[in-house]
C-alpha cells in the first residue's frame, strides 16, 4: 500500500493511550518517526506508562504524554493542538457494572462527544479514526438470522442490545452513532470507523488486562477444564487491528465503517488452536451441550442470562471482512499465531502461577 501519506512533521493523538490496542497503535506511530501525544488519565502514574517509554526509548518517533479525562469538556485540547489526526480508542470497558446507564453508555457516548467536539475547535485536524466495535453492528449471534445471507456487513447496525439486555453492545452502538451525527454536522475532518470483532494477541504491557485476557486465563488455569460452550464468534490480531488503525489513518480514500475481524471461529476453536503448543496445560477440549450451558450458566454467572444463551449458544457468527482487505490492505495473521503468542506471553508473565 504505497499510497499512504504520511507527513511525519505533523504529530497525532491517541487518546486512552495506556490501552490494550492503543499501545501496538502507539508503536506503529513511532516506528514510523511521527510524534505521538499520549492522551492518558494521570501521566505521573510511571507504572501505567512505563511499558510505552520503554518503547518510545528504541523507536525513531517521538511521544510526548498529556493529562486528560474523557469525561472533561475541552480536557483534550492541549493533547489535540497541532495534530492532523486523531485516534480515539479510549472507552469503558468492563462488563462488571451496577447502573450501566452511568457508568458505561454515558461516559461512551459523553468521551465520543468531547473528543469530536474538540475536534471541531482544533483547525489542524483532518481526520480522526474511531475504534468502534463489531457489537455495534450486531447484538447476538441469533441477529444474523434476519439479515441477507446470513453474515454481517458494514451496513448493519445493532439494533437488538438495550442498557437492560447488553449495556456494553448498547454503548458502542450510542458512541459510534453520536460520532457520526458530529462528524455529518461538519467539513473540516473526515471520520474513519474500525469495528473489530474479539481482539487476541499479545499485549505491549505483558500486564495488560482485557476480556479476551480474562477467557484465556481460565483456559490455561483449569477453570474452562470439562469443555466450552459452542458460542460462535469474530477475532482479531491486535497487531493487525493496530496496522488497520494506521491505514484508516494515512490512505488518502478511507471512508466509513470497516469490519476488522481476521476469523469467523467459536470459542472451540479457540481452545483446540492452544492445543498442539501447550497440551500440557489445562485446555479444554470438550464442547458443553447448550442444554446445560443453559441450565446451569446462570447459578455459575449471574452475568450469563439464559436470554444469552439461547441468542448465542450454539450459533456461528459471520462477518464479511472483504471491506478491511480491499479499502485497507489488511492480511490477517493466522488464527494460532494470535492465540498461541498471547498464550505464551501470559504464562511469561506468571498469569498461570498460584497467587502466592
Amino acid at each position: 500500500m504505497s499510497n499512504m501519506v504520511i507527513d511525519k512533521n505533523k504529530p497525532v493523538l491517541v487518546t486512552g493511550a495506556t490501552g490494550y490496542v492503543a499501545g501496538w497503535i502507539v508503536k506503529r506511530l513511532l516506528e514510523e518517526g511521527i510524534t505521538v501525544h499520549a492522551a492518558v488519565r494521570n501521566p505521573d502514574d510511571h507504572s501505567k506508562i512505563k511499558h510505552l517509554e520503554q518503547l518510545a526509548a528504541n523507536l525513531p518517533g517521538t511521544l510526548r504524554f498529556f493529562k486528560a479525562d474523557l469525561l472533561q469538556e475541552n480536557s483534550f485540547e492541549a493533547a489535540m493542538a497541532g495534530c492532523d489526526i486523531v485516534f480515539h480508542t479510549a472507552s469503558p470497558f468492563t462488563l462488571d457494572v451496577k447502573d450501566p446507564e452511568k457508568e458505561l453508555v454515558e461516559p461512551a457516548k459523553l468521551g465520543t462527544r468531547n473528543v469530536l467536539n474538540t475536534a471541531n475547535k482544533v483547525s489542524s485536524v483532518k481526520r480522526v479514526v474511531l475504534t468502534s466495535s463489531c457489537a455495534a453492528i450486531y447484538g447476538d449471534n441469533a441477529d444474523c438470522e434476519n439479515i441477507p445471507g446470513g453474515v454481517f456487513t458494514e451496513k448493519d447496525w445493532n439494533t437488538t442490545s438495550t442498557v437492560q439486555t447488553k449495556a456494553y453492545s448498547y454503548s458502542k452502538t450510542v458512541a459510534e452513532k453520536e460520532a457520526w451525527d458530529i462528524s455529518n454536522k461538519q467539513s473540516n475532518w473526515r471520520l474513519v470507523v474500525v469495528n473489530p470483532s474479539l481482539v487476541l494477541g499479545p499485549g505491549i504491557n505483558p500486564q495488560a488486562t482485557s476480556e479476551s485476557f480474562k477467557i484465556f486465563q481460565q483456559m490455561g488455569n483449569g477453570k474452562m477444564k470439562t469443555g466450552v460452550p459452542h458460542l460462535g464468534m469474530g477475532v482479531v490480531d491486535v497487531r493487525d487491528l493496530a496496522e488497520a488503525h494506521f491505514r484508516a489513518a494515512y490512505l488518502p480514500d478511507a471512508s466509513g465503517r470497516h469490519i476488522v475481524s481476521g476469523h469467523n471461529t467459536s470459542f472451540p476453536q479457540i481452545a483446540a488452536s492452544l492445543l498442539p503448543k501447550f497440551s500440557a496445560y489445562p485446555i479444554p477440549r470438550r464442547t458443553i451441550p447448550k442444554a446445560l450451558v443453559w441450565l446451569f450458566a446462570p447459578l455459575v454467572d449471574k452475568t450469563i442470562t439464559r436470554t444469552f444463551v439461547s441468542r448465542n449458544m450454539g450459533w456461528d457468527w459471520h462477518a464479511d471482512n472483504s471491506k478491511s482487505i480491499q479499502a485497507l490492505g489488511i492480511t490477517y495473521r493466522p488464527l494460532e499465531a494470535s492465540t498461541q503468542d498471547m498464550f505464551q506471553q501470559m504464562i511469561d508473565s506468571g498469569a498461570f502461577l498460584p497467587k502466592s
